[in-house]
């Protein structure tokens, strides 16, 4: 079960806040690109929380999960290249809303949890041997006083090619992963909680992946895999 978010306190100084609305490595909020679309996809008129959830299907929606396309190296992990590709994993595209967010003053950060995947593609599963997805990353966003947890990592097309329910996000109440599917099987179990960071922890996330995952990272290349999962659900679906 996913722990609730923490530091809950009803006002933080800024002087706290600060280190989640300042620019990063990963977290870019002074590229141009990531300014340009927070201010398209959020900005504009309304409150904070108002352009967060806009921000929000903005980059769930508007950018396809490809869990085949990670590089492990400084630029393919940072938020600004979801947008030059026009896809990312739930890493990036974590890293490109908490830019966005940023970018419109609004304080945000990531955290990363161990999740057990129960409907992971059957080749996905097979590369990583395995079906759990160590440090899946999400945003936490801090609005009306407190942080908000929120994962736009898949999008909708998606989860109606693998039957999952997509994930909502209203500003008050955590969006993360369902435990089951719209069919009612099993679909993600949160395992462990790495805790929240100011940007992406690139070391801890690159030496895990070699760890967990080394016919896709042994080398410590950046990925030459390709696929996709959309295709590979339908398949899967068909086959059953």
């Amino acid at each position: 079960m996913m722990p609730e978010s923490n530091d809950m306190s009803p006002e933080k100084s800024i002087g706290d806040l600060q280190p989640y609305l300042q620019p990063a490595t990963f977290v870019d909020s002074d590229n141009a690109a990531v300014i340009a679309f927070a201010h398209r996809a959020g900005g504009g008129n309304g409150s904070d929380l108002e352009k967060t959830v806009r921000l929000y299907y903005a980059v769930r929606d508007e950018f396809r999960y490809d869990p085949y396309g990670v590089e492990m190296t400084e630029i393919g992990m940072k938020g600004s290249t979801v947008l030059e590709r026009g896809d990312g994993f739930c890493i990036t595209k974590g890293a490109l809303m908490a830019a966005a967010c940023r970018a419109l003053g609004i304080p945000a950060r990531l955290g990363f949890a161990d999740v057990r995947n129960h409907l992971a593609s059957k080749r996905m599963v097979e590369l990583m041997q395995t079906d759990l997805f160590v440090y899946h990353g999400y945003v936490e966003i801090y609005l009306e006083g407190k942080w908000v947890k929120a994962t736009p990592a898949f999008n909708l097309s998606l989860c109606e090619k693998f039957g999952t329910l997509p994930l909502e996000f209203d500003g008050r109440n955590d969006s993360v992963f369902h435990p089951f599917d719209a069919a009612g099987n099993r679909h993600m179990e949160y395992i462990t909680d790495h805790g929240t960071f100011a940007d992406v922890p690139f070391d801890e996330i690159r030496t895990s992946f070699m760890k967990h995952y080394p016919a896709m990272y042994g080398d410590a290349r950046g990925a030459v895999l390709r696929g996709d999962m959309e295709a590979e659900a339908e398949a899967d679906r068909q086959s059953h």
